[in-house]
């Protein structure tokens, strides 16, 4: 049974480039009774003010999009704050959700959940296998947590609550931050800069050889709805495009779709990172969904919202 166009629909974390996409789905596809929060309305990371919430709203499903996000350098630094803002923030909605009669409650995590040297390319069984990459370990466990958090309700209350993993995203509303950002909308204000410079040269870091797969994240948004409709289950479903694509070759593609055409350098003193790093996606496949947005189409949607929001480039 899936949900109803005027069925009272939550999404938390709709400021986000997440949850912006998923309430852009829901309104697409007819949902009209869609409930947001601010983080100044409603600060999901205090259990007192969450329980009012959804004591007075009784949302009937809910998106938990939410979370305290960053790249790298952010992850390793602030390893408590990940860890502690994430799982209080999803525990809190999760628990407030099965509280309140939730019909259905869909969990976003993340791909870093799964172990560092995970069979490729990975599949929803994979998880807990084997350890973490240590950079991001404190986020990956706090998503673990509400990942199981779900699972658990599902066997011990009869809850019908699901998550999705999803690969790299990007696309409107994206993070464009010179240092907090990851690398697909690194590079398109790395290179639109170098275009309005005239620089003759960029240099990239490491020597462009590892695999990354990357989703646009309407499409992600897309999923998200179809699995809300579509799916039960304990297990997380990934979210991906089963392709992958060198960072040479993704680099060079964002250069072309800037119209960039200086020289691209490459830094092999810096680290190139994880191999390769592609999700299974046989199981959303199978469940009859399929991405439609392919990487250099969804490059230059992405450039365009970079260019019509120049504020983006400041966060």
């Amino acid at each position: 049974m899936g949900m109803n166009k005027d069925s009272k629909i939550y999404v938390a974390g709709h400021r986000g480039m997440v949850g912006s996409a998923i309430v852009r789905e829901l309104k697409r596809q007819g949902y009209d009774n869609i409930i947001t929060r601010t983080h100044k309305e409603l600060d999901l990371t205090r259990q007192e003010a969450v329980e009012k919430f959804f004591a007075e709203e009784k949302p009937e499903y809910v998106f938990l999009a939410a979370a305290k996000v960053g790249g790298i350098i952010a992850n390793q630094t602030a390893l408590a704050d990940f860890m502690y803002e994430n799982m209080i923030l999803e525990m809190n909605v999760i628990n407030s959700a099965w509280k309140n009669g939730c019909k259905k409650l869909e969990f976003l995590g993340s791909s870093c959940i799964y172990p560092r040297m995970a069979p490729q390319p990975m599949k929803e069984t994979c998880l807990l296998t084997s350890e973490l990459e240590k950079t991001n370990e404190a986020y990956a466990l706090a998503k673990i947590s509400g990942l199981k958090y779900c699972e658990y309700l599902n066997k011990q209350y009869g809850t019908d609550f699901i998550s999705v993993m999803p690969t790299n995203l990007y696309g409107p509303n994206d993070n464009y931050h010179p240092t907090h950002s990851h690398v697909l909308p690194a590079l398109i204000r790395r290179f639109h800069e170098a275009k309005e410079a005239g620089l003759s040269e960029v240099t990239c870091w490491g020597d462009g050889t590892p695999l990354r797969e990357f989703l646009y994240v309407d499409d992600l948004a897309n999923l998200c709805v179809f699995l809300m409709n579509n799916y039960s289950g304990d297990e997380t479903v990934n979210a991906g495009t089963g392709k992958e694509v060198t960072i040479r070759e993704l680099t060079e593609l964002v250069a072309k779709v800037v119209g960039y055409e200086g020289k691209i350098l490459w830094d092999t003193t810096k680290p190139n990172g994880t191999p390769r790093k592609l999700l299974d996606v046989s199981k959303s496949a199978a469940l009859g969904w399929r991405y439609k947005v392919e990487l250099e189409e969804g490059i230059r949607l992405s450039y365009e919202d970079f260019l019509n929001n120049p504020m983006r480039a400041e966060r």
